[in-house]
């Protein structure tokens, strides 16, 4: 795994402000109780137990509510045991279900990441999943079942890859989602050095699994959607596969420079990551160094994991959070609003922290104050290096950067709540609003231990809208669309994702956050680049915005602890 090894910067004065959201896990009583399996909890001798995997917060039944899908691995020795995907329903009371088997997603391997989206435009909510092995399509019948379409969709594969990021995109605008896939590297069991067999299998002088340097990179694929429910591989024809030699994790579909067009970007391990830009005639050019997002300011490749997406500076361009392995800092990538990025993360102040893996991240504005902040999940991958150097823990808490504005944050050490303190090794993340009380939640995946459900419980009276889009002509997902509202002077960007954070998918409402404003005010650019404003927009609710229509429901939110919300009459 590829470190800087650089020192963490000076610590400022805190600034005393308060934080009101306060996170506390509520998995256990919720319901969330099975342990993700992923390899052994006390040595990784191979890299393929050391990834782990991602988890997604999305609204598999249509209810309103978001329920829960977690990844799983398996073990070296192929101890199946209860080692399964789990799906678990939204009882909308605080609790879970789990509905794994009679929704059919039963299935034991190494799950790799989740992506959300409804590729057949029959308004439901479909998964692909990557493996090491073979991904899996699984089409959402409507009922509260999958069904395993994999072979017929075209999707199926020759061979052992090992699938790492994807996401659905409609990359040529035609109002079908098409699929993105990278993968890590190639391996094998038998053809893997052990550890301690060659130069890329120590780390700070101890033996430890081998690579990802001197193991050979994947490559990444594109499938375009044919619009009757099948796949054709575009790779080569759209210059996806032409980029060689990075190993490829967490990827984002979304329009980064304002052109109307997705591009796709990966988090690539100890390689320069790669940003794929939209030549808006099905093709793709790779730009990542270009546009400097491949390696960090002084030029150095880093180990990319997970990435947030998110409007940090409330500019109205998607800027990019990137995480990377200890003795390093996470990466800000600052948006000039033309596609072209500048690494922030010294002068916004996240070079205070490096002693973490990070995994899973978001941008998200967890106190409601207008201010998108930073929350990070982080975890070893080293057990056996744990037990001999202290300052490299296996089991290591989450992380949040409070937006302070102008373009500054400040870590805050003690005042998330016990859910963020508690040290886990956690990989995927999810954020969403579970529990439909008008704040932001987060799902994590724990390693070798039941996830964790960090239910806000958010103090104070600030004001929130939350977003949720219905394309028309465009894929009915609205994967692709980007919302920017306007409140107080302000204006806040974020977009539709399919996947994000580390391998994981979340709520695919936005929540923006509003601080002590009334008024918000929308401009969307749909995924096939039309643009549509709203006015006035009622706040503390969340509106439905169907392409072409405008609000067409609004609903109040009430929590669990009160009935279910109802929609009011179409607006």
């Amino acid at each position: 795994m590829l470190s800087r090894n650089v020192k963490p910067s000076v610590r400022g004065q805190p600034s005393g402000l308060p934080f009101h959201a306060y996170f506390t896990d509520v998995a256990g009583s919720a319901g969330l109780t099975w342990p993700t399996v992923y390899g052994s909890p006390n040595r990784t001798d191979h890299i393929l137990a050391s990834a782990g995997c991602g988890a997604a917060f999305f609204d598999y039944d249509n209810d309103g509510w978001l329920d829960v899908f977690i990844l799983c691995g398996t073990t070296v020795e192929g101890d199946r045991g209860p080692a399964t995907n789990r799906l678990y329903k939204n009882n909308r009371d605080g609790t879970f279900s789990d509905v794994t088997k009679q929704a059919g997603l039963e299935r034991t391997g190494w799950a790799s990441s989740v992506c959300i989206g409804d590729y057949n435009n029959d308004g439901h909510e479909d998964l692909f999943i990557t493996y090491w092995g073979q991904n899996v399509l699984y089409r959402n019948n409507g009922d509260g079942s999958f069904t395993d379409v994999t072979e017929e969709a075209g999707l199926r594969h020759e061979g052992v890859r090992w699938g790492s990021g994807c996401t659905f995109v409609d990359f040529d605008r035609d109002g079908h989602l098409d699929l993105f896939v990278a993968n890590y590297l190639e391996f094998e069991f038998n053809a893997t050095p052990r550890p301690g067999e060659n130069p890329n299998c120590f780390w700070k002088g101890l033996p430890v699994f081998c690579g990802p340097r001197g193991l050979p990179s994947g490559r990444s694929f594109l499938y375009r959607n044919r619009g009757d429910g099948t796949f054709d591989d575009v790779s080569e024809s759209s210059g996806v596969a032409t980029a060689h030699g990075s190993y490829g994790m967490t990827a984002v579909a979304t329009d980064f420079d304002h052109d109307g067009w997705p591009d796709l970007y990966v988090a690539c391990d100890s390689t320069h990551s790669l940003l794929f830009r939209n030549n808006r005639d099905g093709t793709f050019t790779e730009e990542g160094l270009e546009r400097g997002l491949a390696v960090d300011e002084n030029g150095n490749e880093q180990a990319g994991m997970g990435l947030g997406i998110g409007d940090y500076n409330l500019d109205g361009s998607l800027d990019i959070l990137k995480t990377h392995f200890a003795d390093d800092t996470s990466g800000l990538y600052q948006n000039n609003g033309e596609g072209l990025f500048q690494d922030v993360s010294a002068q916004a102040g996240l070079a205070v922290e490096t002693r973490f893996v990070g995994w899973g991240a978001g941008i998200a504005d967890l106190d409601n104050n207008g201010l998108p902040d930073i929350f990070v999940v982080t975890g070893g991958v080293f057990p056996e290096v744990a037990r001999k150097l202290d300052a490299y823990p296996y089991y290591c808490p989450r992380i949040i950067f409070r937006n302070l504005g102008s373009g500054k944050f400040e870590e805050l050490l003690d005042q998330g709540g016990p859910g963020v303190s508690a040290k886990h090794s956690s990989r995927g993340c999810a954020f969403g609003d579970f529990d439909n009380d008008g704040d932001v939640d987060v799902l994590i995946v724990n390693l070798h231990e039941p996830p964790s459900l960090l239910r806000n419980d958010l103090r104070g009276k600030a004001n929130w809208l939350k977003v949720k889009l219905v394309g028309v002509r465009s894929n009915r997902s609205a994967i692709g669309a980007t919302v920017t509202a306007h409140y107080g002077g302000k204006k806040q960007a974020q977009a539709v994702l399919s996947q994000s954070s580390f391998y994981s998918s979340s709520d695919s409402r936005l929540h923006f956050g509003l601080g002590p404003e009334s008024r918000v005010d929308l401009s969307i650019r749909w995924p096939n680049g039309q643009i549509e404003t709203i006015s006035e927009v009622p706040i503390n609710r969340l509106v439905i915005i169907e392409e072409g229509a405008g609000i067409v429901e609004v609903q109040q939110f009430v929590g669990v602890t009160g009935p279910r919300a109802q929609p009011t009459s179409p607006v």
